[in-house]
């Protein structure tokens, strides 16, 4: 990823959070879109914490409706549920003009550690939402902001870069939930 503009950089400065527990994967969207978007950017770092909040929840909504940010049908999703990669996919898809797709994370060290050189050879162009969770279900999200592993985590809306080993693992330190489950990223040509 590129350095981030002055409006994303003071709005990733301010340590923007998730308004529930439920919201990571729309928080993380959020961020992307403004990592992208300078001009969004800048109206959530002026808007403070409200106006954050009122987009992640926003975005939270249009990501599991059911109708996509493009306009089209989708399965819609309870939001008691969080934000499924498939969502997050379609909004990344609609936003970029190309499309995403959700790889899963395998359990199994050779496989895992050419998904993370996957996951951080698309992170040092595009911001890249990854699956976290306990050994038996995915639980949380996060936002890779670059190739070294530069992660946005919404749930205290620090920035802190993810051990690749620790990953490859499956016991990343930290996040509160170690287990890497799929990431969402460009689809290959």
């Amino acid at each position: 990823m590129s350095t981030p503009g002055p409006a994303a950089a003071r709005l990733l400065g301010r340590g923007p959070r998730q308004p529930d527990g439920l919201s990571c994967g729309a928080a993380c969207l959020v961020v992307a879109e403004a990592l992208a978007n300078e001009a969004y950017a800048a109206r959530l770092a002026d808007g403070g914490a409200d106006r954050f909040s009122a987009e992640v929840l926003a975005m939270h909504r249009r990501a599991t409706g059911p109708v996509d940010v493009a306009g089209r049908l989708q399965a819609p999703w309870t939001r008691m549920l969080g934000t499924p990669p498939w969502a997050v996919a379609r909004q990344l898809t609609a936003r970029r003009g190309r499309p995403h797709r959700t790889r899963l994370v395998p359990p199994w060290a050779r496989a895992r550690t050419r998904a993370v050189d996957t996951i951080r050879a698309a992170a040092a162009t595009d911001p890249v939402p990854l699956f976290v969770g306990s050994r038996l279900l995915p639980r949380h999200v996060v936002l890779v902001l670059d190739a070294d592993l530069m992660t946005y985590d919404p749930a205290t809306g620090r920035i802190a870069t993810l051990d690749a080993d620790e990953l490859v693992a499956g016991r990343v330190a930290g996040l509160g939930w170690p287990v890497p489950w799929a990431w969402v990223g460009p689809a290959r040509r």
